[in-house]
């Protein structure tokens, strides 16, 4: 990343994992080589996260942990308030990363709120500190009004979405995009594309989207609650996508989004 940390390109994705599941799901993800685990206030499981992070055996150092701040914690105050929060739920005595979760343009508080990250990363709280969701105007202006460039975006982000304009400009500013939606919520199943990708290589359609987000220079945090498909998405490591390959996800492009626009917020 920009500040010198450095990120797991594969993590664990934990959104909609209930609080008394956490646990179990982070700790078997650990058991199984990651180290890298995405959660957010509104995802309501930070305790869970936490646990799962201790239980594991695992030292912390080795864990990278993000959380987000949510849109109702906007402001300056508001977010060192709620970032303590998040620590407290968490049990942690830092986070590797704090991301703006989104950037709420009709309350027009995310420079702010950044103001706030630039402040806990000085402190050493948050030892690297981001935005997800944001667009180019919105990395603009905090390019214009703040002092610390963000490590990195996070933005849904599949073959239907690849966000191509959007990870150039990443890179030419030297932030790093992360797919959120990585397999646009299941859809890559019964896709013909991916499906004569994935027989060619005699692996799973997920995993072949996976990849091609690796390839791409995303950082990917797929998520799952069964250990054999956690394992499964992290079994990408042992083959790439030819040039062939990249030409035919590309026709999928169509900008279909599963969530919402950020400028919606």
């Amino acid at each position: 990343m920009n500040d010198g940390h450095e990120i797991p390109q594969l993590g664990l994705g934990v959104y909609k994992v209930p609080d008394d599941e956490a646990a179990e799901v982070v700790r078997t993800a650990i058991e199984l080589g990651y180290r890298h685990v995405d959660t957010a206030k509104l995802y309501l499981n930070e305790i869970g996260v936490g646990r799962g992070v201790r239980d594991s055996g695992v030292p912390r150092e080795d864990v990278f942990v993000t959380t987000k701040v949510w849109n109702d914690d906007h402001g300056y105050d508001e977010t060192l308030r709620a970032f303590d929060d998040s620590l407290e739920r968490l049990g942690f005595d830092y986070v590797d990363l704090y991301l703006i979760h989104w950037p709420v343009p009709s309350k027009d508080r995310y420079v702010d709120t950044w103001k706030a990250l630039e402040r806990i990363k000085a402190d050493g709280r948050a030892r690297s500190i981001g935005v997800s969701n944001f667009t180019e105007r919105h990395l603009d202006r905090l390019r214009e009004e703040a002092e610390v460039v963000p490590v990195l975006n996070q933005v849904e982000l599949h073959p239907w979405l690849p966000q191509t304009e959007l990870r150039d400009y990443d890179t030419a500013n030297g932030i790093l995009t992360e797919a959120w939606s990585p397999l646009a919520r299941g859809r890559v199943l019964g896709n013909d594309v991916l499906d004569r990708i994935a027989a060619k290589y005699g692996k799973t359609p997920a995993q072949v989207v996976i990849r091609w987000h690796l390839e791409l220079g995303n950082v990917v945090i797929p998520k799952s609650v069964t250990p054999s498909r956690i394992a499964e998405n992290a079994d990408v490591f042992d083959f790439a996508l030819d040039q062939d390959d990249m030409a035919q996800i590309a026709t999928l492009d169509s900008g279909e989004r599963t969530g919402m626009h950020p400028d919606n917020g």
